[in-house]
């Protein structure tokens, strides 16, 4: 997915402030496995996903807890980090060879003082993620784990392909014998 077409799903801008921001991008390609964000650091940084698989965690003890799949024309960043410049409490690790656009976040406010398109854009971006944390803070509270589990397979149904059981079950809040037993009652 081009960085254009990801930005304009999220916002659309004006030309002049597409080629403006796109000019301070850099473009990468990460191997499978990679920590891109680390927990308890000030990430500088914010990504978009051209092509690739990621997932945001947290330690818990003895355990990972899976809250995130990014895929492509996702945009990734430690909401913590962007907003308050402050350490992140997740892990964003690649789950696939991933290809990626890098903007440093402290560019991109700058470019909020100068252009009121990429402002906006900024903003809408804030927003979405707001909407998508509330969703699933919500789905987490009230919904079973099989309602879980169909959400995502309405809305995600990719995942299930590219993604190991033991995240999709962690993501859900559930161990992998609940999945495993929700799947089959599916079927």
């Amino acid at each position: 997915m081009d960085l254009e077409e990801i930005i304009n799903k999220i916002y659309h801008i004006p030309q002049s402030s597409m080629e403006t921001l796109l000019a301070k991008v850099t473009e990468v390609s990460l191997q499978k496995g990679l920590l891109l964000l680390q927990a308890g650091k000030v990430e500088t940084n914010i990504y978009f996903i051209k092509s690739g698989l990621v997932r945001a965690y947290a330690d818990d003890e003895d355990r990972q807890v899976t809250f995130w799949f990014g895929k492509e024309g996702d945009a990734v960043l430690s909401m913590k980090s962007y907003v308050a410049a402050q350490k992140g409490y997740e892990h964003i690790e690649l789950l696939e060879n991933s290809t990626l656009y890098k903007l440093e976040s402290a560019c991109l406010r700058d470019l909020f003082y100068t252009d009121i398109h990429l402002a906006n854009f900024g903003r809408t971006l804030v927003e979405h993620e707001l909407l998508r944390t509330e969703e699933r803070l919500i789905s987490m509270q009230f919904k079973t784990a099989s309602q879980r589990y169909a959400d995502l397979i309405n809305s995600h149904a990719e995942l299930l392909q590219r993604v190991q059981l033991g995240y999709i079950a962690s993501y859900l809040g559930i161990t992998q014998v609940s999945l495993s037993r929700i799947r089959s009652e599916i079927r």
